[in-house]
């Protein structure tokens, strides 16, 4: 964040050397949009939708799959929705990954990538369903190791615990549930 900031202040300051002293008139042609793009950037980096201002947001990976039937009926889009929101509240950029029965679960029909980025509004690119045979599981723990996420979920992940010895460590996986008609998460 400190970088667009500086390069923002130097922008401005190409701007007001273009405007008071006679003959850099021409600086405005460099200064003009390298303050729009700083600013651009600047507003890029701020924290969303209830994040701390100065800090990152964090990666978490939402088992989709879990975290569905967390209001202890059937499974329900609706769930995972409002879990996404209470992530996205704490300053958390969340991903989905799904089992390749999710849509069956849900709607009575396979549904793809897309299909279920399009109905949490979410961008393509962080929502997955896994290929069918495919566990889920697997590709969760991964994605998280790569991005150096933590899980929503409240599955222990036990039987990859062998390869993936991080999902034993305290905070990795982050459980949560409804209370009172509620999202909340336990970020220990």
């Amino acid at each position: 964040m400190i970088a667009p900031a500086i390069l923002l202040f130097a922008s401005l300051t190409g701007l007001f050397v273009a405007f008071t002293l006679p003959g850099w008139s021409d600086l405005v042609l460099v200064a003009a949009p390298s303050a729009l793009a700083s600013l651009f950037l600047l507003l890029r980096a701020l924290p969303r939708r209830g994040g701390t201002p100065g800090r990152r947001t964090k990666h978490v990976i939402l088992d989709g799959s879990n975290v569905m039937h967390w209001r202890g009926g059937g499974p329900d889009l609706a769930t995972v929705l409002a879990v996404l929101g209470e992530a996205m509240d704490r300053g958390m950029t969340p991903g989905v990954v799904f089992d390749a029965n999710a849509g069956h679960l849900l709607f009575g029909r396979y549904l793809d990538d897309n299909e279920f980025a399009r109905m949490l509004r979410m961008p393509r690119d962080r929502v997955l369903v896994v290929p069918k045979g495919t566990p889920a599981d697997p590709t969760i723990l991964t994605a998280a190791r790569d991005l150096g996420a933590r899980i929503i979920t409240n599955d222990r992940f036990r039987d990859w615990a062998g390869d993936f010895p991080e999902v034993e460590r305290p905070g990795h996986l982050i459980p949560g549930g409804f209370r009172t008609g509620r999202a909340w998460l336990d970020l220990g």
